[in-house]
């Protein structure tokens, strides 16, 4: 197949290739002996109950209803999410950094969520090397973006850009051909490396074309992978590139029953392949109460620095227009979370970049007051569970400072972390067999019917 290839401002190889990789080679040597744990897990424990399901969890969003598996990362209320066992403080610790750099690189957490291992430097430079190898888009993709309306939300253009590119799917050409499903594995993983390795392309295209007049795509293969996709959007500062492997790393996975994750979980419980379920997880993630909730909390920090006016930025004053908006009837957004019931530790890392580098910044300013006062104001307004910020409470405030300034583009560097994310487990789902997913549902009706004379 012809294969679209950026302007490089390096010379190398970018052909597309079956990986033979050191995370391949170490996956293949992992998976007897975790086939082996889940199938004894099923022998022994098989008929025991993990927990229930009540009426009105059913009608709730099935909040905190344990049916699923899910590897890669578990989150747990109080303390946050843990990638593969490691907390992100223990991520930023241990996992590979770029040369001179401080935070993590992404081909790192990818070989962590895969694995369950933390990699050496050999290894984290052998995953860049491989999405490198399988970034090449097919020809007809680059042109398909460029041809769509500037005005299109770019979550929208990235899904399709996606879903064009699963024209040379190994995994639905595999299946199509008849090979045996204990082979499943093989061709899932060979997507979720070019499914990764083109998202920065698709995601940069769509910023340029969209936003920057359709400037050209420079890819260069000497960087590693966030590093790349940042400067292919044009932004070549160090501490933006530090940044950027900081906010993949951090927004790649939640566990399983964040509305992206299960999306793709289900999805690919069908053998779509990895373009077909990470396109379905994007246009969740598109949703404004899951991953275009970033977008939301930056534009209601820049109304919410307009209500101030002249007014300095003290706990007093945002004290008092935080009393004014939740007594109009309105949320402070980036506070609350469906499971935490604690800081996030994804702000909080945020926070303390932000505090290390760019303390100086208005808007960084104004986070950390709120920071100060809301939590407080929310635990005597008594309307949420959780008065402390999540995630998005800090990310658009960090971008908007190095000049990323398009608030609707915020959504589509998430969906391109998360992919990171959803893929190792999708690999583990064909790697182990796991079934169609196909939860029973009821209607009113017959939860009536269940009940009532009882």
């Amino acid at each position: 197949k012809q294969m679209y290839t950026p302007l490089r401002a390096v010379s190398g190889s970018r052909a597309m290739s079956t990986s033979q990789g050191l995370m391949r080679k170490r996956f293949e040597e992992i998976l007897p002996e975790k086939a082996k744990e889940v199938a004894d897990v099923k022998t022994k424990y098989g008929d025991k109950v993990l927990g229930e399901c009540t009426v009105a969890q059913a009608y709730g969003g099935m909040r905190s209803v344990k049916s699923m598996v899910y590897e890669t990362s578990v989150l747990d209320s109080n303390e946050g999410i843990r990638f593969r066992g490691k907390t992100i403080p223990e991520c930023q610790e241990l996992l590979p950094k770029a040369p001179g750099g401080e935070e993590p690189i992404p081909e790192g957490i990818l070989w962590l969520l895969l694995t369950g291992e933390i990699p050496t430097q050999a290894e984290t430079d052998s995953v860049t090397a491989d999405l490198h190898a399988h970034s090449a888009l097919p020809e007809h993709v680059v042109p398909l973006l460029k041809s769509l309306p500037k005005d299109m939300h770019p979550m929208t253009q990235f899904s399709i850009g996606v879903m064009a590119a699963q024209t040379d799917s190994k995994f639905s050409a595999a299946y199509r051909d008849g090979v045996h499903k204990s082979t499943y594995w093989q061709y899932a993983f060979d997507d979720m490396l070019s499914v990764i390795a083109r998202l920065p392309t698709i995601a940069a295209t769509i910023y340029n074309h969209t936003y920057k007049g359709g400037a050209p795509i420079r890819y260069d293969n000497t960087l590693d992978w966030a590093a790349n996709y940042a400067q292919m959007m044009g932004h070549k500062e160090d501490l933006f590139l530090e940044l950027m492997r900081l906010y993949m790393v951090i927004h790649c996975d939640h566990e399983g029953g964040n509305v992206s994750a299960h999306t793709s979980h289900l999805v690919g419980s069908a053998l779509s392949d990895p373009y077909l379920a990470v396109s379905a997880a994007l246009n969740g993630l598109a949703g404004p109460l899951h991953g275009l909730a970033n977008q939301e909390v930056l534009r209601w920090l820049v109304s919410f620095r307009k209500k101030l006016g002249s007014q300095e930025v003290t706990k007093e004053a945002v004290s008092a227009a935080v009393w004014d908006t939740l007594n109009s009837g309105q949320v402070v957004p980036g506070y609350g979370h469906a499971v935490l019931r604690k800081t996030d530790p994804r702000y909080e890392c945020q926070r303390q970049f932000a505090l290390k580098h760019i303390h100086h910044d208005e808007y960084v300013k104004l986070v950390s007051v709120l920071y100060e006062v809301v939590p407080d104001i929310l635990t005597k307004h008594g309307k949420t569970k959780n008065p402390w910020p999540n995630v998005d409470a800090h990310s658009g405030v960090l971008l908007q400072h190095f000049g990323l300034v398009e608030e609707d583009y915020y959504t589509v560097m998430f969906g391109v972390s998360r992919a990171m994310g959803v893929l190792p487990q999708y690999v583990w789902s064909r790697a182990l067999g796991f079934p169609l997913e196909r939860p029973k549902s009821m209607s009113t009706e017959g939860i009536k019917k269940m009940f009532e004379n009882k």
